[in-house]
């Protein structure tokens, strides 16, 4: 067998592997119901189920589609060599090396082999003690994940926000919507620590700040995730978020809480007091998905009290002063490049992590 055909073949055997370990058969099975779903007119009476059902097609079709024309590409190849024209040697050499590139730059998805990588990620951010430096560094860290997510051609969608009184926010839900949003984000859950010197001491004194970041699975189908009835109490009571006086007359604001884990979600951010439970039962599913991985349980039921993420020793520093570096402190990993980590250049802390576990 010529080189070129051996090479060629084995990245054909390389993708094959691809396939399986991916499960693109049963995602392209997926999408055609998908498809077939959104197809009807009816499944618009109800718009939000429709955009979700759309968000998540255009999620698969993300994953899938890339793996389907590399490995298109790949056999039109073989095929040809196979057929023995040997004048387009040289040509089919440049192709083949494209192809074996392309593959390694999609390798990378083989290492999402979590039981939620596929899935889209909410991230919930909360400013640590500290005052308004950490609320403003939970707001610069919000501002690295919007960007971040903008740079990887995701979609971000702020859920809920509760703004500091000086500067900066106390926290943020974002959802995340794109190919593995969570299996690339999940290494970024924990406490994340910026040092600098404050803009909001007089005294200019160098300040430790904190921001909690917890980066949890989405869980749209309330199947996936069950949740006993008799585990909630509900509580719902006035907004007290802008909006006018139609929001401060309505008591739209739900809160969630699940009595076993103690897990309290609460969503005052829509006018309904419906959407807003049905956003606080699609967190609280996710916290209890990322709660479920962390304790190894194989039910909810086998849950033990507690929060999915919590303030022990920090993930990653930021140092702003008297240097710059960004080290994560489980991989080692660094970058002295803090504005543009800051401006959500991540993806070599979140390759990092990845490889390593």
């Amino acid at each position: 067998m010529q080189p070129l055909l051996k090479r060629i073949k084995s990245l054909s055997s390389q993708i094959d592997g691809a396939f399986l370990r991916l499960e693109i058969e049963q995602k392209q099975t997926v999408i055609q119901a998908l498809e077939l779903e959104l197809s009807s007119s009816e499944i618009w009476n109800n718009p939000a189920y429709a955009q979700d059902k759309s968000k998540k097609l255009a999620a698969l079709n993300n994953m899938v589609e890339p793996w389907l024309t590399l490995k298109s590409q790949v056999d039109d190849i073989v095929e040809l060599i196979e057929m023995g024209d040997n004048s387009l040697l040289k040509e089919f050499e440049g192709q083949v090396s494209a192809l074996e590139a392309e593959y390694e730059t999609r390798r990378k998805e083989l290492l999402f082999n979590g039981e939620y990588d596929d899935h889209n990620a909410i991230l919930r951010l909360s400013a640590g003690v500290g005052g308004t430096d950490s609320q403003d560094w939970t707001e610069m860290l919000e501002r690295m994940y919007l960007r971040w997510a903008e740079k990887n051609n995701m979609h971000a969608t702020t859920v809920e926000r509760s703004t500091g009184e000086e500067a900066g926010i106390k926290s943020s839900v974002i959802e995340i919507t794109g190919a593995y949003a969570y299996g690339k984000l999940k290494g970024e859950h924990g406490v994340h620590r910026l040092v600098r010197l404050s803009p909001f001491n007089s005294d200019n004194l160098r300040q430790t700040s904190f921001a909690l970041v917890e980066v949890l699975p989405q869980i749209d189908e309330p199947d996936e995730i069950q949740i006993d009835e008799k585990d909630l109490r509900v509580d719902v009571y006035r907004s007290g978020g802008h909006g006018g006086q139609s929001v401060n007359t309505t008591d739209s604001a739900v809160r969630v809480t699940h009595l076993p884990t103690g897990i309290v979600i609460a969503i005052q951010n829509e006018r309904s007091q419906l959407q807003n439970r049905e956003t606080a039962m699609k967190i609280l599913r996710s916290k209890l998905a990322q709660l479920r991985l962390e304790q190894h349980a194989a039910t909810i039921k086998d849950l033990q009290a507690g929060e999915s993420a919590n303030w022990g020793s920090q993930i990653r520093n930021y140092v702003l002063h008297p240097y710059t570096l960004v080290k994560d402190t489980r991989t080692k990993y660094e970058d002295r490049d803090a504005s543009g980590v800051l401006d959500g250049k991540i993806d070599g802390f979140i390759n990092a992590y990845l490889e390593q576990v």
